[in-house]
């Protein structure tokens, strides 16, 4: 296949329900970095080791949820090329203006299989990690809480699996990486536009537009166990963990902010390569899948959404 011009998962909007315990959460808990808040109120923030502006948006709402998750494509070309292709494809797509999001160009918004809204763009504030572009150290010296890397994907649930599944890997040239099967039912999907084990991934749920979990990066397991720690010091509500999936082999725990949406940190994973064959889970295997050490399913998992 020809790689994706769709560089990396960009930003991730999520409703919650009180703003300030909302920031408390994502700037002090997770360590997020503020970057902002825009004339709607929405709050911006972004990993330490991320050099655009932001990718996690904030907004106060009614009910809590996914508003919409962005990916960055490679250049205004590419913005173009993927639109005919959305709609050459069948989805009804919107041109959002340069600036709406505070620092983020114009974007391509659309509707997926599972009716969660998606949206590509291919320019953003560049404002860099702190650390500069020559003779840079390793680390930063202001970080809070579990310090997270980076956002780094969303788990979505929805109704209509081989639907996104054909228009990610038809339309968006992502890679289907990892695919859990009930004979010839494909209900799960770990899809990837890098070589990450994935930028993307749904699960079968009978409604449409369900958000799973927004997810975070750390390096290595004893950073995760330190975030556990936090967790209990702070009295945040674990959904389960630190475990490990058999799914891309992330080593991982869950956990909610304080409006019910679920969060994840993680470290750890696989390199991903497109001449790969992707891998098969049978529906049999489902819980050694998920999570591989005690090989069973919670129910907090699966029924759990926002």
């Amino acid at each position: 296949m020809t790689h994706s011009k769709v560089l990396r998962p960009g930003h991730v909007s999520i409703r919650v329900l009180e703003m300030d315990d909302s920031i408390t959460h994502y700037r002090d808990r997770l360590g997020l970095l503020e970057a902002g808040t825009d004339k709607q109120g929405r709050v911006y923030f972004k990993g330490w080791d991320e050099h655009d502006r932001f990718s996690v948006v904030l907004r106060e709402a009614d009910s809590p949820g996914l508003d919409y998750m962005g990916f960055k494509v490679l250049d205004a070309a590419a913005l173009a090329e993927y639109e005919g292709r959305l709609q050459a494809w069948g989805c009804k797509t919107e041109r959002v203006p340069a600036g709406e999001l505070d620092g983020c160009g114009e974007r391509v918004r659309f509707e997926i299989p599972t009716g969660h809204t998606i949206e590509l763009y291919a320019d953003k504030e560049y404002t860099g990690n702190g650390l500069g572009n020559l003779n840079p150290d390793a680390f930063r010296d202001d970080l809070k809480g579990m310090a997270v890397n980076r956002y780094d994907h969303c788990l979505l649930y929805g109704d209509d699996i081989p639907g996104v599944h054909k228009l990610f890997t038809e339309a968006l040239d992502f890679d289907l990486t990892e695919k859990i099967v009930d004979g010839d039912n494909l209900i799960s999907v770990f899809l990837s536009c890098s070589n990450k084990a994935h930028d993307i991934a749904f699960v079968h749920y009978p409604e449409k537009n369900k958000f799973h979990h927004a997810s975070f990066l750390l390096m290595t397991w004893e950073e995760v166990l330190h975030a556990a720690d936090l967790m209990s010091k702070y009295d945040i509500a674990i959904d389960i963990g630190p475990t490990r999936h058999g799914i891309t082999r992330g080593r991982t725990i869950y956990f909610f902010d304080p409006s019910g949406n679920r969060n994840e940190v993680f470290c750890g994973d696989y390199t991903w390569y497109p001449d790969r064959p992707p891998i098969t889970w049978s529906a049999d295997n489902i819980g050694k899948a998920i999570f591989y050490h005690d090989r069973k399913l919670n129910e907090r998992f699966l029924s759990v959404v926002t």
